[in-house]
C-alpha cells in the first residue's frame, strides 16, 4: 500500500453496495476500509482515522445520522469529511443530514461516477496533494501530480519521504504536527518507525529547502512537533 493513498471508510450495511463502492474506489487509487454498522464505524475511525467517510443513513443499532453527530462533536474527528448516503429524498431529510454535520448528501440510487467525483471534491478540500493539486507557500511550489518542487523558481531535489513531509505541511500551513501524526501520514500506520526517524527526515527537508538560501520555513514547536510557518 502506498502511504500517499487517501483512506476512505465505507459504512454500509448492504454488502453488495459496499463491494461495488470498494471496487470502484480501489480502482481509482484509494485505500478502502469498511464497516457494516455504525458501532464498527466508530471503532474504525478511532483506530485508523480515515481521510473521508461515505456513510449510509439507515443502519441497524446505530444510525448514520447518529454516527455523523458523534464524529462531528469530537475535536479529533470533526474535520473528517462525511458524505451521507440515503434513500430519503425529501428536502427536510437532506437539511437534517447537513445540519448534523454531513459535508455532502447523496440520494439513493446514485451514480457511482458522481459519488466518486464528490469524494474527490471533499478530498481536494482536506488533502489537496492526494488529488493532484498544486500547492504554494511563500516562494515554495509543490506540484503533487508531477512530484516537482521549486523554491524561488529554483528546482529542488527531494527524496520521496521529504516530498510527503512537505506536502503534508503545505496542505495545512501553521498546523502543528506531532511526530506520531507525521509517522501515520508519511510512513503509514502499518509500518513501525522510531519517532527519531521523523527528526532525521525533517533535517533533510530543511537542508533541501535551504539549498539555494532563504529562511528555514519549518518551525520546531518544543514538546509538540513541527509546523510550516
Amino acid at each position: 500500500m502506498s502511504v500517499d493513498q487517501p483512506t476512505v471508510l465505507i459504512v454500509e450495511d448492504e454488502m453488495a453496495q459496499r463491494e461495488v463502492l470498494t471496487y470502484n474506489l480501489e480502482a481509482d487509487g484509494f485505500r478502502v476500509i469498511k464497516a457494516g454498522d455504525g458501532e464498527e464505524a466508530l471503532l474504525l475511525v478511532a483506530e485508523q482515522m480515515p481521510d473521508i467517510i461515505v456513510l449510509d443513513w439507515m443502519m441497524p443499532n446505530l444510525s448514520g445520522i447518529e454516527v455523523c453527530r458523534q464524529l462531528k462533536s469530537r475535536p479529533k474527528t470533526s474535520a473528517i469529511p462525511i458524505i451521507m448516503l440515503s434513500a430519503r429524498s425529501e428536502e427536510v431529510d437532506k437539511v437534517r443530514g447537513l445540519e448534523t454535520g454531513a459535508d455532502d448528501f447523496v440520494v439513493k440510487p446514485y451514480s457511482v461516477i458522481e459519488l466518486m467525483a464528490r469524494v474527490r471534491t471533499q478530498l481536494r478540500r482536506v488533502r489537496p496533494s492526494s488529488v493532484g493539486v498544486r500547492l504554494e507557500y511563500g516562494d515554495i511550489i509543490l506540484d503533487s501530480e508531477t512530484h516537482r518542487v521549486s523554491r524561488a523558481n529554483q528546482p529542488l531535489k527531494l527524496g520521496p519521504t521529504e516530498f510527503r513531509l512537505l506536502s503534508t505541511f503545505m496542505e495545512k500551513p501553521g498546523r502543528v504536527w506531532s511526530r506520531e501524526q507525521l509517522l501515520d501520514r508519511v510512513w503509514g500506520r502499518e509500518i513501525y518507525v522510531d519517532t527519531r526517524t521523523v527528526d532525521v527526515h525533517i533535517g533533510r527537508l530543511r537542508k533541501a529547502l535551504g539549498q539555494f538560501g532563504g529562511e528555514d520555513p519549518v518551525r520546531t514547536v518544543r514538546g509538540a512537533g513541527y509546523a510550516l510557518g
